[in-house]
């Protein structure tokens, strides 16, 4: 059996530009992840840790970033567990890269062709590890965009690299997906994965873990070990994958384990059972959690005296979620009683907004946001029009 960690997308150093003082803790979190990653290789006694890419968020690191990432990689070589790590597209390996300016492996006190750390470039597109019967193969480019598919002359550079139990193949790159990603960087489609002759293809560069089939290859997509972004909840995981052969059938089991600490949760909440904002913050704030990112939707329909105002309500809670994010999906309550003649101009402004209201419901892409701006356009103007006195 042969065992891997497999991770990808960590984006060390990444400036989280939105996230304002947040930023530096989150830069914390992620190299946590990572430190937790190592902890769980050597925990479970791998043999194999592969990094498909995009460790780094740039090729712009000060040397004591890349210095801590060498200290964690030191760890698996102390520890006798080989690693395999190829640069992506935020850390391409162009002239400015970070994999040029400072030697990894080295600094790991593991490089050269016997080396436990191995870094693969375009020059050393793959790696034999004999003590595990296995080789790397990572086509990789000295360019962010591919020229080409990297699994194209796959199948030729496994019949000229040595004989091995186990072919693992490490890319960073799009699995293609018809109408949405043609324009990516590095694209690659599932026919030429079931043709590569590989036995697990490990991916980076989509940041939620998930994993399928493509003939007789497994393939699978670690994920962020941390999200990057709070809008990531498939993130925040490592891979560990197993590949066995008993009695001439070939099994590859792959296990997604925990290792980033965001959390994620969705919250409704009716609109009807709010008497006011006090009320909602306190409701939210039942919730606080400095390690949660709370999706929270306003839903059903809200009485016309309910004044909230969102940002006041997050500016409030800051300090009690790693992120607070509140949308108003409910609706205002209709305003009774007929409408006035169609030929008035008040007849005639009411029956347009009900129109426009319809058709944007009534869209199979209806844009919901506009609809309920109009809704509020409505309910508003049959209180103004019904002598109400209405505060904006």
């Amino acid at each position: 059996m042969l065992r891997l960690l497999h991770t990808a997308d960590v984006h060390l150093g990444a400036r989280h530009a939105d996230m304002g003082e947040a930023a530096a803790a989150q830069r914390e979190r992620q190299f946590a992840a990572f430190k937790a990653a190592i902890d769980l290789a050597l925990t479970e006694r791998v043999d194999l840790v592969l990094v498909a890419g995009d460790l780094f968020d740039s090729n712009v690191q000060p040397r004591r970033s890349v210095e801590r990432v060498a200290a964690e990689l030191a760890r698996l070589a102390e520890a006798r567990v080989r690693a395999v790590m190829i640069p992506g597209t935020h850390d391409v390996y162009d002239r400015a890269s970070v994999y040029r300016a400072y030697d990894l492996p080295a600094m790991a006190g593991s490089s050269g062709p016997t080396g436990l750390i191995t870094l693969l470039t375009p020059e050393r597109p793959w790696v034999h590890i004999e003590a595990l019967d296995t080789v790397v193969h990572g086509p990789v480019f000295a360019t962010k965009r591919a020229p080409y598919s990297p699994l194209r002359d796959l199948p030729a550079a496994i019949a000229a690299s040595p004989g091995a139990t186990w072919r693992i193949g490490l890319l960073h790159a799009t699995v293609a997906i018809p109408g949405r990603v043609e324009q990516d960087e590095v694209v690659i489609t599932t026919g030429e994965i079931a043709a590569s002759g590989l036995d697990y293809l490990a991916l980076g560069h989509w940041h939620s873990a998930q994993s399928a089939r493509a003939g007789a290859v497994t393939f699978a997509y670690a994920g962020a070990p941390e999200p990057v972004a709070v809008d990531q909840d498939r993130a925040g995981k490592v891979l560990l994958v197993a590949l066995d052969e008993r009695d001439g059938r070939r099994s590859v089991v792959v296990e997604e384990r925990v290792v980033g600490r965001t959390r994620f949760a969705k919250l409704d909440i009716d609109a009807g059972s709010v008497a006011s904002q006090p009320d909602l913050v306190a409701r939210l704030a039942a919730h606080a959690d400095p390690e949660l990112v709370l999706d929270v939707r306003l839903t059903g329909v809200r009485e016309d005296d309910l004044d909230l105002e969102f940002s006041e309500i997050e500016v409030a809670l800051k300090a009690s979620f790693l992120r607070l994010r509140l949308r108003d999906a409910s609706m205002t309550a209709p305003v009774a009683g007929p409408l006035p003649p169609a030929e008035t101009v008040a007849g005639a402004f009411l029956r347009n907004l009900g129109e426009r209201i319809a058709a944007l419901e009534a869209a199979e892409q209806g844009d919901t946001s506009a609809a309920a701006e109009l809704r509020d356009a409505l309910r508003l103007g049959r209180l103004l029009l019904a002598g109400h006195e209405v505060t904006l």
